[in-house]
């Protein structure tokens, strides 16, 4: 009789043990489930940046100013347009930042026509460089 209740005492530690373990496990694997629209959202994400970049490069590109810089440096729009879809990234996001500053800056007055024309020029400077140098 004393080996059948070790026997019990051992069966009902070892099944409190599985019952005790269960539900942190159960927590944790419902704390790192990742819904499929979670993940589709994460993987658009870059390609939304970068369209949103692109945009903003080709917003000052096309401006009134934009386009007297291009006409200046005997370049043409579209060229320039689909050499922006071929820069890089990290090309794109520096050159966006570049692009609404200076927007920004011009439309508080705080640079001159003359000075967001120099800007551009440089802009257009640094993609036709970028896509020489790839």
């Amino acid at each position: 009789m004393h080996s059948r209740l070790k026997w019990s005492v051992c069966l009902l530690g070892i099944a409190a043990l599985f019952v005790a373990a269960e539900p942190p496990a159960r927590a944790q694997d419902q704390q790192h489930v990742v819904s499929l629209s979670d993940l589709s959202k994460d993987a658009a994400r870059p390609a939304q940046t970068r369209q949103a970049n692109e945009e903003a490069v080709r917003t000052l590109l096309s401006s009134d100013q934009g386009q007297k810089a291009l006409k200046s440096a005997k370049l043409d729009y579209q060229k320039i347009n689909q050499a922006i879809g071929q820069l890089s990234d990290e090309d794109v996001a520096k050159l966006a930042e570049r692009s609404r500053q200076a927007q920004a800056d011009f439309a508080a007055g705080r640079i001159s026509d003359r000075d967001l024309l120099w800007i551009i020029v440089i802009a257009l400077g640094i993609i036709v460089l970028a896509l020489v140098l790839r």
